[in-house]
């Protein structure tokens, strides 16, 4: 698998799969990633990706750092195994050659010279370089709508954030509607208030004229019964 080509859709849910097993999957770092291309490392948790792009948290040494998708891809079978080469073992030098006996009775015997032991240099290896961490930017609080409604001969108002209502629906005075609506700069809005609250005028008067006139009958009638007695 080419590792430039970081995570499809596929592999993080076969990811979350295995994670859920259990597992942990081994991922290879994507030239995305930077001076750490190539490495392989296994993820050991998957955060919201609605949160950050980098939801993927994988362990690399003793770092537990997240990284988005593009960043890794799947690593192949027997990636991540470090095979051990024997170290070649120094040659042994050859001892110099002991100097022939001198016959000469004043010349002082010389001591061999020791032979120093090679040394082996270790060369430690340098730690990976931390990658930063990017912070998580919090979410926002949910969206707050206000409704005005008109049902039934009446004005009602209510109020909910996201799927929380704040306020049930209760009923206000038409002229209340109508300053609300007032504060909305939208054309044709106020019209439409305005008819609805003009019809249910025209229906008012009416009703009060009839009354008026049933009123106007029952007082006539009561003066009748007045005059008979």
């Amino acid at each position: 698998m080419d590792a430039g080509q970081g995570l499809s859709t596929s592999d993080v849910q076969s990811i979350r799969e295995a994670l859920a097993a259990g597992r942990k999957p081994r991922v290879v770092f994507t030239a995305s990633a930077g001076q750490i291309a190539g490495q392989v490392g296994q993820v050991i948790e998957l955060t919201d990706p609605e949160a950050s792009d980098e939801f993927v948290v994988v362990r690399f040494g003793r770092d537990e750092l997240p990284f988005s998708p593009a960043d890794l891809a799947v690593a192949p079978k027997g990636a991540g195994r470090r095979v051990v080469e024997p170290k070649p073992e120094p040659e042994p030098q050859e001892s110099p050659a002991a100097p022939a006996p001198e016959f000469v009775l004043d010349t002082p015997r010389v001591p061999a010279q020791r032979q120093e032991e090679p040394k082996v240099e270790q060369q430690s290896e340098k730690p990976p370089a931390r990658r930063a961490v990017k912070a998580v930017k919090p979410k926002g609080p949910a969206g707050l709508t206000v409704t005005l409604a008109y049902a039934d001969g009446e004005w009602t108002v209510a109020a909910q954030q996201g799927s929380k209502a704040l306020a049930k629906p209760y009923v206000v005075k038409p002229a209340e509607a109508l300053k609300m609506v007032a504060l909305v700069d939208v054309p044709g809005v106020q019209e439409a208030v305005e008819q609805i609250l003009g019809t249910e005028r025209a229906e008012a008067e009416q009703q009060a004229e009839k009354l008026r006139a049933e009123l106007a009958e029952i007082e006539a009638r009561l003066a009748e019964l007045r005059e008979a007695r």
